[in-house]
């Protein structure tokens, strides 16, 4: 179980890097040419999210209703793609740091917008596609909130959704230890030889070293009973 949401994360750290560098710096470069003429509608269409969210809601539902990505691995790479902070990035880069003469000697040798973006911007744009690359990485890898929106079959889980979850049900048995029985932690240890799943392993370590710890207590209270 750790072994594929390993993979899983792993898959989607890559795949959503590479693919969100190359619609950010696509967006960025559109934006950063003076020329163009939805320049400034789009300009406010990447700003406005960086100041007003969407909301939980309407997020959930384009997500998982219109686009139809619920219990999919794309759920877990497209709404992190892109962000409104990055294509800014990106903007401003290649507004100061690209030279418009050099794209216009381009222009004027027959180059296409693709071919002065492809062989010409990005070989000298490689610290923001760096920058933007790191940025993306780190959000895909610590990524677990998207795995608990989307995902329910526990196939798809990322390691990160994994250990949390793994780490959420530790955390409630170690705060309910006092009103936790023999009849609970036994249900546990049966559950965890039943399936051989690791997460139920875990409670059965756990419940067992509850009732260890539990025992000492068990006893003293026994031996003033005996005594008094």
């Amino acid at each position: 179980m750790l072994l594929r949401a390993l993979g899983v994360s792993l898959f989607v750290t890559i795949v959503g890097t590479v693919l969100g560098v190359m619609l950010t710096t696509l967006m960025g470069y559109v934006l950063s040419r003076p020329n163009y003429k939805l320049n400034g509608f789009l300009t406010m269409v990447v700003f406005i999210p960086m100041v007003f969210n969407g909301g939980l809601v309407s997020t959930y539902f384009v997500v998982s209703q219109l686009l139809g990505l619920k219990n999919t691995i794309w759920a877990l790479i497209l709404p992190l793609a892109v962000s409104s902070f990055n294509v800014i990035i990106c903007r401003t880069f290649f507004k100061t740091t690209v030279p418009e003469s050099l794209i216009e000697s381009a222009k004027m040798d027959g180059a296409s917008q693709l071919t002065i973006f492809s062989r010409i911007v990005l070989p000298i744009s490689l610290p923001v596609l760096a920058t933007i690359g790191l940025f993306l990485c780190f959000a895909y890898w610590n990524d677990w909130y998207q795995s608990m929106l989307y995902i329910d079959n526990t196939k798809l889980l990322s390691l990160q959704a994994l250990l949390n979850q793994i780490l959420t049900n530790i955390q409630m048995l170690v705060q309910n230890a006092a009103t936790l029985g023999a009849s609970a932690a036994e249900m546990l240890a049966n559950d965890a030889e039943g399936s051989g799943s690791y997460v139920y392993r875990s409670y059965y370590r756990i419940a067992y070293r509850l009732r260890i710890s539990v025992l000492p207590a068990v006893l003293h209270f026994r031996s003033d009973g005996w005594c008094g």
